[in-house]
């Protein structure tokens, strides 16, 4: 958890708005606390500068960018960078939303269009290793608590494992998986037992109904 005595923290943000990322620089600049912020336009884009330098002490990620759909980017980042804050800036502001993105790893959740006031909390609850909550946000009950918590079991899967689960949902045997992988076929099986202990449930068929129930199953992350 980050001190909140920390006056150099620095920030990346996702969003392929040069307006919208302009504005938010400002706000994190004068009202959040933030030293030093940085922009990509594009998953890839960001993924790429992740890889080659210091990771941020936090990400700010729009879920609407040209590379991804839905939860996708947050999950590919989830995979890959498990430590790394993200705090999700999105006009897609529904309680289901909201909610699959906590239950995915992120967190907090602020709408695009908040106040400056808005962000200054949301800091403040990451640097006290809180999750922040938008106003008026309410919990999901019944079906849509379950897809949710099918969306938070994916997520906790690693990037290895959410390839094989990706190949597993498209009908592949652990044969052509470790084929397309290149990788010795014991090493998927390990996986695949791995993958179903995670999702908590006992076959094959089962996981892809999680991916399924999920409705996430083509937006697990491809690496």
């Amino acid at each position: 958890m980050l001190s909140a005595q920390n006056p150099t923290r620095t920030a990346m943000i996702v969003d392929d708005h040069p307006l919208f990322c302009d504005a938010l620089s400002i706000v994190l600049t004068s009202a959040a606390g933030i030293s030093s912020v940085t922009t990509a336009d594009s998953l890839n884009d960001a993924l790429e500068v992740l890889n080659d330098g210091p990771l941020p002490d936090v990400l700010l990620l729009d879920l609407n960018l040209p590379d991804v759909n839905g939860l996708d980017g947050l999950l590919r980042l989830r995979a890959r960078h498990p430590e790394l804050p993200l705090l999700i800036v999105s006009s897609m502001s529904d309680n289901r939303t909201v909610s699959a993105t906590l239950r995915a790893g992120a967190r907090g959740f602020v709408p695009k269009h908040s106040h400056r006031d808005i962000f200054r909390s949301a800091f403040d609850a990451i640097w006290a290793g809180e999750t922040y909550h938008p106003e008026g946000y309410i919990e999901p009950a019944s079906e849509d608590g379950e897809r949710d918590e099918s969306v938070a079991r994916l997520a906790s899967l690693t990037r290895q494992q959410a390839r094989i689960l990706r190949l597993i949902c498209d009908g592949k045997l652990n044969k052509q998986i470790a084929f397309d992988l290149s990788i010795a076929e014991t090493t998927v099986k390990a996986h695949v037992t791995a993958i179903m202990r995670k999702l908590g449930v006992q076959s094959r068929t089962q996981a892809v109904l999680v991916a399924q129930q999920a409705r996430y199953a083509h937006l697990l992350p491809e690496g």
